[in-house]
This record gives structure tokens, C-alpha cells and sequence, in this order.
């Protein structure tokens, strides 16, 4: 029988506008952000289209993963 391995990652994020550009134009798919517990973590910029503000992204944010797959990003702060 396979467990499914959940966790939840902690991260601080404070992307600008011209870094969510360069994101969203398909020069980087991916986001890689250091943890609160130091590891670093990589996840698809897609994931935070719902994020975005005038100022870009910012706040902390969690990260839940199943299986290592991001299942949701939540803003927190």
C-alpha cells in the first residue's frame, strides 16, 4: 500500500513586476525560493497567477505538496 507524503513548505516571496514578466513571457517556468527551513524549493510560476498585484508578488506564503507536487499555494501574510 503507497502513503501519500503531504508537507507544508513556508516561504517568504517578493517577486517584482519585471521578474513576473519575464515568468509569464516563458524565459523561466519555474520559481525557486528559499524555504523558512533553508531548503530551496522550486515550483511552476504558474501557481501564483493568482497572487499577482500591481507590486508583483509578495508575502509568505505556504506550500503544500503531496507525493513532491505542489497541490496548492496559499498567501498567509
Amino acid at each position: 500500500m503507497r502513503v501519500n507524503r503531504h508537507e507544508r513548505i513556508v516561504v517568504d516571496l517578493a517577486i517584482d513586476p519585471e521578474e513576473l514578466k519575464r515568468l509569464y513571457r516563458g524565459t523561466s517556468r519555474t520559481v525557486v525560493a528559499r524555504a523558512r527551513d533553508g531548503r530551496l524549493i522550486q515550483f511552476p510560476a504558474q501557481a501564483l497567477r493568482s497572487h499577482v498585484m500591481a507590486h508583483g508578488v509578495r508575502g509568505v506564503f505556504v506550500l503544500h505538496v503531496t507525493d513532491r507536487r505542489l497541490t496548492t499555494l496559499q498567501r498567509v501574510v
